[in-house]
C-alpha cells in the first residue's frame, strides 16, 4: 500500500510482538539455530522510514458504526478502512485435561515462549496430530534430547493429505529419527499429576503414557472470537468475496482468518499457508490503491520440511483418487526421495506433482499446470525443472522417465545423464 500511496496513514496493530517476524521460523529459535532478530524480515528502522505506524497492543473490541478500535492499553483508534488479519488458533476438541499446564499448541510467539517454559524439566513429551505442526514440534523436542511419542490417528502420517507411498516414506523417516510414532492412535484423556500440570495421557487403546508435555497439533481454526455476536458475518472464518470484502463496507479480511464465500476452483474456502496470506495482502493492497482486482492465485503449491526431507507439491495431488486420474510414482532405492505426477486418464493433462527430497522450480510447474501440459510433455523437459545443487545426483530424471515407460508401456526417450563438467558449463 505504501509503495502506491505516499499519503495514507497506515497503522499496524498487534499485541503479539513489537515487530513483524517470520512465523514459519519460530521452530528454529527453540532449536537454537537462529535468534529472534534473525527472523525479522525488516530492520526496525524500516517501519518509521516508510511511515508505517506500529501499535504494540491487543484490540479488545470494534465499533463498526463509529469506526473505532478499542485497545487494551492505548487510547482507541479510528479508521476509514479496516483490514482484519487475525490469523489462527490451535484446535482443541474437548479432551479431559486439555487446559492443564504443559498442554499447548504452537502458532504464536507466546506459544513459543510457553513451550520454552513448559519443557525446561521435561523427561518425555507426547505430540498429538499427524500434520506439519506436529512434525515440527517433534523435531523441536528431539533437538533437546526429549523423548517424543507421536500419536497419529490415521494409518500413516498425514494420511488425509498424502498418498500412501509418500506417507509411508515419511513414517520411516520419522522412526529413523528416534521418534516413537504410533499410528492409528487417538488421544482420549490428559492426566493431572496432582498439581495442575500434565502427568500423562491415555490413548483410545487404553494405554497410559507418562509425560510432562503434550503438544496439540490437530490443526488450526480462524481466530474470530473477537467478532462473535457482532454484525460481521462469520462461518468458520470471516466471510469475504473475491475482493476480500466482508458484509460491512470498508472492512476486509485476509490470511488465515478469511473464508471465501465462493472458493477459487481447486482451492479451499480457508487458506492457511504463509504464501497465500502474502498473496491476499498484495492483491488487496492493489485493489485499495489502484483498481479492484479479484483474487486469482494460480495453481496451488506448498512446501515444507519433514525433518531432513524437503517436500514440494504443485496442483492437485489427492490422497486417494478414482479412475478419472492416473498416477506416475517413482521412489529412489534409498527410500528418501520420490516423485509423483497425477494426470487425467483420458487426456494425460498434468493435474499435480509431489516431490520429496528433490528441489523443483516453481515457475516450471506453474506454467505447465496453467498451460494444460501433458505428463509426457512435462517429462520430456523435466531437466528444466531441476533446482538442486551443483553436485546433486541428476540420475533421478532419467529414472523417472524409465518408471513412466515401464508403468504405462510408453517409449519416451531417456536422455543420458550429463557429466559434472558439462553440467557446470551449462
Amino acid at each position: 500500500m505504501r509503495k502506491r500511496d505516499s499519503a495514507a496513514q497506515i497503522f499496524l496493530i498487534s499485541g503479539e510482538t513489537e515487530h513483524f517476524f517470520s512465523r514459519t521460523a519460530l521452530m528454529y529459535l527453540y532449536m537454537g539455530h537462529m535468534k529472534y532478530k534473525n527472523i525479522k524480515p525488516y530492520e526496525d528502522y524500516f517501519w518509521g522510514k516508510n511511515r508505517l505506524q506500529l501499535v504494540y497492543d491487543w484490540v479488545t473490541g470494534i465499533d463498526f458504526e463509529e469506526k473505532t478500535l478499542q485497545l487494551q492499553q492505548h487510547d482507541s483508534i479510528s479508521y476509514d478502512t479496516l483490514i482484519l488479519a487475525t490469523g489462527s488458533v490451535a484446535n482443541k476438541y474437548g479432551w479431559p485435561g486439555q487446559d492443564l499446564q504443559g498442554v499447548q499448541g504452537l502458532y504464536s510467539y507466546q506459544d513459543l515462549e510457553q513451550m520454552e517454559a513448559n519443557t525446561i524439566s521435561c523427561k518425555r513429551a507426547v505430540v498429538v496430530g499427524g500434520g506439519l505442526i506436529g512434525i515440527e514440534m517433534a523435531e523441536m523436542l528431539r533437538s533437546r534430547d526429549i523423548p517424543v511419542t507421536f500419536l497419529v490417528r490415521e494409518e500413516n502420517f498425514w494420511g488425509n493429505v498424502l498418498p500412501k507411498e509418500e506417507a509411508q516414506l515419511v513414517n520411516r523417516h520419522v522412526l529413523e529419527h528416534h521418534i516413537d510414532l504410533k499410528l492409528v492412535y487417538e488421544l482420549k484423556e490428559i492426566l493431572d499429576d496432582g498439581t495442575g500440570k500434565v502427568g500423562g495421557v491415555v490413548t483410545s487403546a487404553g494405554e497410559r503414557i507418562d509425560c510432562q508435555f503434550v503438544g496439540l497439533a490437530v490443526g488450526v481454526s480462524p481466530n474470530i472470537s473477537l467478532f462473535k455476536d457482532t454484525p460481521l458475518e462469520t462461518n468458520r472464518g470471516i466471510l469475504v468475496d473475491e475482493y476480500f470484502a466482508t458484509n460491512i463496507p470498508d472492512i476486509y479480511a485476509i490470511g488465515d482468518c478469511a473464508e471465501f464465500r465462493t472458493p477459487v476452483v481447486h482451492r479451499r474456502s480457508v487458506e492457511q499457508t504463509w504464501y497465500t496470506g502474502r498473496m491476499h495482502g498484495e492483491t488487496l493492497a492493489y485493489s485499495l490503491t489502484q483498481k479492484p482486482v479479484p483474487y486469482h492465485p494460480g495453481a496451488w503449491f506448498n512446501s515444507a520440511k519433514f525433518l531432513d526431507i524437503e517436500y514440494q507439491t504443485y496442483g492437485v495431488v489427492p490422497a486417494r483418487w478414482g479412475d478419472e486420474l492416473q498416477s506416475l510414482y517413482w521412489e529412489h532405492n534409498e527410500g528418501k526421495i520420490c516423485f509423483r505426477a497425477m494426470f487425467e486418464a483420458d487426456t494425460k493433462v498434468l493435474t499435480g506433482v509431489n516431490a520429496f527430497g528433490l528441489r523443483l522450480r516453481h515457475d516450471f510447474f506453474d506454467k505447465a499446470l496453467r498451460n494444460g501440459s501433458t505428463i509426457e510433455e512435462v517429462l520430456a523437459r523435466l531437466d528444466k525443472a531441476d533446482f538442486n545443487g551443483e553436485f546433486f545426483d541428476k540420475g533421478y530424471q532419467q529414472d523417472i522417465v524409465r518408471a513412466y515407460n515401464e508403468q504405462f508401456d510408453a517409449s519416451l526417450p531417456v536422455h543420458k545423464k550429463k557429466g559434472l563438467f558439462s553440467f557446470l558449463r551449462s
